[in-house]
């Protein structure tokens, strides 16, 4: 009796699947975009290559700092200060990519250590393309490791 209970179930996958395979042997093919669909709202990146100085990160970097530390890691760490705020990198790579400034800074935390920061401002880099961002990165702090080693790939 398993055997027929069995044996009918396997049959009945196989029709299933043939049924299925023969629908889509049957189904249009795709077909070239007409000439109101190439172009019709598909708008391309548009990049000017306007980055803001390397200064213009810096309270962003902070409180996102202060933000990750204590949501995060459970940390009282907070950035206190920057210094030797300086420009590694402008478009460091070929003019089709977003433009990006890569900077460097010392930063200055509350538990006394001075750690540098590697960070970059990107050009329509905000949130849902509004705007700039920042990507950033202080050296021995990277727990989650997402530049390591030692925020290199945060650089550029």
């Amino acid at each position: 009796m398993r055997d027929l209970v069995s044996s009918w179930k396997k049959a009945a996958l196989a029709a299933l699947t043939g049924v299925a395979f023969g629908l889509l042997a049957f189904a249009p093919g795709a077909q070239a975009a007409n000439p109101l669909e190439l172009n019709f709202g598909l708008f391309g990146p548009n990049y000017e290559g306007r980055v803001a100085e390397c200064e213009a990160g810096l309270s962003t970097i902070s409180s996102q700092f202060q933000d990750k530390e204590s949501t995060f890691w459970n940390s009282a760490l907070q950035i206190t200060g920057f210094a030797r705020v300086h420009e590694t990198a402008f478009r460091p790579w070929t003019s089709d990519n977003i433009p990006r400034r890569y900077c460097t800074a010392d930063a200055m935390l509350n538990d006394g250590k001075l750690r540098q920061v590697h960070y970059s401002i990107i050009e329509d880099g905000g949130f849902a393309g509004y705007n700039q961002g920042v990507e950033w990165c202080v050296v021995g702090l990277d727990r989650d490791w997402a530049y390591n080693p030692r925020c290199r790939a945060a650089k550029h």
